[in-house]
């Protein structure tokens, strides 16, 4: 039987709580793509002062911060951030995205080494978006304003408005693309957020989270990307609180407790959830569970543990893995990997639009509740966090350890790789429902599958139409027939009046899921 996704956030009664673990990754690096103009060094940055732990003194949390030399402060602009999986890039077209405030567009290499690129999406003639442009008969990424193409290096190839006889002004070094960093790895895109010459080749020292069992053939792996209209830090903390899941998401995500003898149990089904944090440092921490443990690793991923071994061999067992992606203040992407090595020929034969359907409808059924938080926490200030929230259970440890890593190594900082127009504490006023709850732009350009999928559903819809037009012109040019029968009249009507509301629910089934889903009130929960 198929169980929803999001249901790996939990604790099973079944089964151990199992995601992968972080490993080394294979020696041979693919698709590194190097530096050809350095951008601007990092903008300096002054911290705010850290907010008082309840439960910690003055003097104590002091001197934890004084510890925490200068080389110990978080590098947000040191890290290797994943950009899309690869299954929802296509090779015939440029993809652009904000990640950590820079526009970066992807494209693959066809006339290199048949390999992915990622380079600043600004044309160095006239800054035009290079996402917007296309791939040219040479395999080149072409800006469709003015013609320029560009190779895999990010060097300009082709000026269609310099004179062929004339200065070749297309090798001038400010006539090249900066080009990033990367690399796919357990098939998703990452880069590296710096072009100077010096990180050309900075695979050879530090790679990306990997994750030996997502290239093992005998998993499965279910994927998507969502834009979220929330901040790193909400998202984060969201994901790390498994106790909101059976209240903002009621009915949707099974959800297992703990024994608590002696406790009221309401509607919902919420209950004590026991954590231990450990190893807690710069790099991030891990959260020890009953089934199973979860780990943060800085400043993406969240992923859990190998499973047990049951009699010499590992039991069916989910991997629950996550990229929580800082787009600019105040927004976020969500990239999920969920392979499994059990019941396999179930999700292969389940059409990734509809999984990725159920998943949409579980981040819009809390997406108002967290745009609102933050905003909240905005006005108290991050720094005041720990005295703003009343977070007394163990259930809340998660959260509690990472707003601690955010405040002791990043002082309730992102390092954004370019000025921000808008600070983190400087959010724009709330949303709408309907914007907040908008899927086309945030998910399904990104996706191939719901494109893929709403292409298709469009033209069942126009054929719908076509037949319930068709069917009635049919009637008006029978009318009157003495061959047409009764019945045949009666059939044609009811073809028609089908064919026209089943358009008519196609319609509202397209807008509720590939363009804007309707109001989720919980209040009828």
């Amino acid at each position: 039987m198929a169980m929803d996704p999001l249901s790996l956030l939990l604790p099973s009664t079944s089964r151990p709580f199992t995601v992968a673990t972080v490993g080394t990754a294979p020696s041979k690096p693919t698709g590194l793509a190097g530096a050809r103009i350095p951008l601007p060094r990092r903008r300096s940055w002054r911290p705010r002062a850290a907010g008082r732990l309840p439960a910690v003194s003055a003097v104590a949390r002091k001197a934890d911060e004084a510890s925490v030399s200068s080389e110990e402060r978080f590098d947000w602009l040191d890290q290797w951030y994943p950009f899309a999986p690869v299954g929802d890039l296509d090779p015939r077209a440029p993809h652009g995205k904000t990640v950590l405030g820079l526009n970066v567009v992807a494209w693959y290499d066809h006339a290199g080494a048949g390999e992915w690129r990622v380079f600043a999406d600004a044309c160095p003639h006239r800054l035009a978006p290079l996402s917007e442009g296309r791939i040219d008969g040479k395999g080149r990424l072409q800006c469709v304003y003015h013609g320029w193409c560009f190779d895999g290096a990010g060097a300009c190839r082709f000026v269609p408005q310099a004179p062929a006889h004339g200065p070749p002004v297309h090798k001038n070094g400010r006539a090249c693309v900066a080009s990033y960093p990367c690399v796919v790895q357990n098939n998703v895109l990452w880069f590296y957020p710096r072009t100077e010459a010096e990180f050309r080749d900075v695979l050879q020292r530090k790679r990306p989270p990997f994750f030996a069992e997502m290239d093992d053939p005998s998993f499965f792996t279910v994927f998507g990307v969502r834009d979220l209209p929330y901040g790193y830090g909400t998202m984060m903390e969201n994901i790390l609180d498994p106790a909101h899941v059976p209240y903002a998401h009621k009915g949707m995500v099974l959800f297992s407790t703990e024994e608590d003898p002696g406790r009221y149990h309401d509607r919902e089904g919420g209950n004590p959830i026991k954590m231990k944090i450990q190893q807690a440092n710069i790099d991030g921490f891990l959260s020890r569970m009953k089934r199973g443990d979860m780990k943060f690793v800085a400043p993406c991923t969240l992923h859990g543990t190998n499973p047990g071994k049951v009699n010499g061999e590992a039991e069916p067992w989910f991997m629950y893995v996550v990229f929580c992606v800082p787009v600019s203040p105040g927004r976020s992407r969500l990239i999920w990997l969920w392979p499994r090595n059990s019941g396999i020929w179930l999700r292969k034969i389940t059409p990734q639009w509809y999984s990725h359907m159920l998943v949409n409808r579980i981040l819009d059924s809390d997406a108002y509740l967290l745009h609102v938080q933050e905003r909240n926490f905005a006005a108290a200030g991050l720094d005041k966090w720990h005295r703003a929230c009343y977070v007394p259970t163990s259930s809340d440890a998660m959260v509690v350890a990472f707003r601690n890593w955010f405040r002791k190594y990043c002082k309730n900082q992102i390092v954004w790789a370019t000025p921000q127009p808008q600070a983190d504490h400087q959010l724009r006023p709330i949303q709408t429902m309907d914007k907040l709850l908008e899927r086309y732009w945030s998910h399904v350009v990104q996706c191939r599958s719901c494109s893929a999928a709403l292409k298709a559903m469009r033209g069942l819809e126009v054929a719908l139409q076509v037949a319930s037009v068709a069917a009635i012109g049919f009637l008006a040019v029978a009318k009157g027939t003495p061959a047409m029968s009764v019945v045949q009249r009666a059939a044609a009507v009811a073809a028609a009046v089908l064919c026209f509301a089943a358009s008519r629910w196609l319609a509202g089934f397209i807008e509720n899921n590939f363009f804007v889903a309707a109001p989720y009130v919980h209040a009828d929960k």
